[in-house]
């Protein structure tokens, strides 16, 4: 089975390098896997204890966050390498000061992995989420590194569960030190296969939006707007895409006389900004980018740039989530954190969060735009409904925090500490 997955990988990275003539971002790939074993051959990682941490994207990134920076916190004396798989990650942290070398990954071939792992000399390795690179994985567990994963999630329909999967099932039992999960149902999935090194230390992204609540800035000039509109109330669209957007525009119309509406769209194209003004008209919108100039007047701003919706939502009383008509919902958690109600579409199963967020009574899922109309004027016009909606937000979000310390605990007999 090895080497029918090295064939594929080969594949894979065959198929990645004749794109990159006409994509941008297989292009940025293509040119980041030929740079790292020069720049990882130079620099200071390596030479001492060294803690690897991957992620695939950004995503994963910051998810890895509150481990790393504890970690760098409580281990002073060693170095530490952040790879990524996807230039959605690389491209934008590749600066992030807590880290001494940012790279790609190369692609998972035994050649590469056994020449990164050479290069690196790894006392210890974090993998987040579900980054499986098995080949990188058989050079760990033969160096016999420590190595976890952490914010996993196991389901019975993944790969690992079927018959064709019995072989990555077994790497996992084999390869990772500790395998770190975020609810019970994954602890018993892993264990009835015989993967006993498995534990429950919940989702580290609660550590991350919390962090980002602390010290999250403020927008004087997105506060100066929404004072000028002083006792409406504002419906905040996180991350939304066409389906959101239609539904946002009739709600808009259905109450525009009392509502703010800002809108952070997944799409900030210019094309996809065009789109938004003329769907809700130009003459209702403000563009973040332009607030010098705006219309004081208008009930709609849109956030056309990337990077600042985390801590926008402080300034929201409610929280529409987007994706949800989609492939799934984007992250609810940077909106709890700050203990708004989110609602959001109908394709949500996935999410742990967000299927514990509606049972308790802090979140909201809609199909049919009445049921959104319904929900939203609740949550606008009933302070009481409000405020119980917001305090659950609150409780789940406070409740969930401390994974960052779990998993460090847990592996702290594996760190070197000279």
């Amino acid at each position: 089975m090895r080497i029918l997955y090295s064939i594929g990988i080969h594949c894979y990275a065959l198929g990645v390098r004749l794109t990159a003539p006409f994509n941008s971002k297989a292009r940025l790939m293509v040119k980041g896997w030929k740079e790292t074993f020069g720049r990882l051959s130079m620099a200071s990682v390596g030479k001492g204890n060294t803690a690897w941490f991957h992620a695939s994207s950004l995503g994963e990134f910051e998810q890895a966050r509150p481990v790393l920076e504890q970690f760098r916190r409580e281990n002073p004396g060693y170095q530490i390498c952040v790879t990524f798989f996807s230039p959605s990650g690389y491209e934008v942290r590749k600066n992030y000061p807590e880290a001494d070398f940012i790279c790609y990954l190369p692609m998972d071939t035994r050649k590469n992995a056994r020449r990164f792992v050479n290069l690196l000399r790894p006392s210890v390795v974090f993998f987040v989420k579900y980054d499986f690179w098995f080949n990188y994985l058989e050079q760990l567990r033969l160096r016999e590194i420590p190595t976890v994963i952490f914010s996993s999630i196991f389901r019975p329909d993944q790969y690992f569960f079927k018959l064709y999967g019995q072989w990555f099932l077994k790497q996992l039992g084999l390869c990772f030190t500790h395998i770190f999960v975020q609810n019970e149902e994954s602890v018993q999935l892993l264990k009835s296969h015989g993967i006993t090194q498995v534990s429950i230390a919940g989702d580290t992204r609660f550590d991350r939006v919390h962090a980002i609540a602390q010290e999250s800035c403020r927008f004087t000039k997105i506060e100066d707007f929404l004072e000028h509109h002083k006792g409406s109330k504002v419906l905040l669209a996180g991350s939304s895409w066409e389906p959101d957007e239609a539904n946002l525009k009739k709600y808009f119309d259905h109450r525009h006389h009392d509502l703010l509406l800002v809108l952070a769209p997944h799409v900030t194209s210019e094309s996809h900004i065009n789109y938004i003004l003329n769907l809700f008209g130009k003459e209702n919108c403000s563009r973040y980018s332009q607030l010098d100039k705006a219309n004081p007047n208008s009930r709609i701003l849109i956030i056309d740039t990337i990077g600042i919706l985390a801590s926008l939502y402080r300034y929201a009383h409610v929280a529409y989530i987007g994706g949800g008509f989609g492939r799934g919902i984007h992250n609810i958690l940077e909106a709890i954190t700050f203990g708004k109600p989110v609602v959001f579409g109908p394709n949500y199963q996935k999410f742990k969060e967000a299927k514990d967020i509606i049972s308790l009574g802090g979140g909201y899922s809609y199909q049919q735009y009445e049921q959104l109309q319904r929900t939203l004027d609740a949550l606008l016009d009933d302070e009481a409904y409000y405020l119980k909606s917001s305090k659950v937000c609150t409780q789940y979000l406070n409740q969930n925090l401390g994974s960052a310390e779990i998993i460090l605990s847990t592996i702290s007999k594996y760190i070197n500490k000279a």
